[in-house]
């Protein structure tokens, strides 16, 4: 299928360890930046669920009424 030369072609391993630094850098800031986005969208969406939750209640609650009168 491809040929391991091919393939090795890609493949760059640096004799100075320091090159592996600013990918370091850079892979943590993207890790913390997606661990904030997550923890963004998890807030919002309590926030909409609790929205939800108070006009649901709201609904039923009109609902009630209307079968009383």
């Amino acid at each position: 299928m491809f040929d391991w030369t091919i393939l090795s072609l890609f493949l760059y391993f640096p004799e100075d360890k320091t090159e592996y630094i600013p990918a370091a850098i850079t892979s943590a800031i993207f890790l913390i930046a997606a661990i904030l986005t997550m923890r963004f969208i998890m807030k919002k969406s309590k926030q909409e669920e609790e929205k939800t939750k108070a006009l649901e209640e709201k609904m039923l609650q009109y609902s009630q009424e209307d079968k009383k009168e």
